[in-house]
């Protein structure tokens, strides 16, 4: 497969989500999705190499919300 068909869907991709890319090369795809993320001025990617339901890959994810803790929730 070329890299240039591969469609990541960044501009829809909210703040805890992420995708999965299936692929045979996961480092030119983690490489080529991180870039695209810059792009799309994601800058919060992430990207993880692994096996999905039985399929070689890459997770791409971006990071949650950071909320702070209320003053009164915190452990003594």
């Amino acid at each position: 497969m070329k890299l240039s068909l591969i469609r990541f869907p960044w501009e829809t991709t909210e703040r805890g989500q992420g995708f999965f890319i299936p692929c045979l090369d996961p480092d030119s795809v983690r490489e080529l999705g991180l870039r695209k993320a810059v792009l799309c001025r994601v800058l919060d990617a992430r990207a993880k190499t692994g096996i999905y339901e039985g399929f070689t890959g890459v997770f791409f994810f971006r990071l949650p919300d950071r909320k702070p803790r209320p003053l009164d929730s915190a452990p003594l």
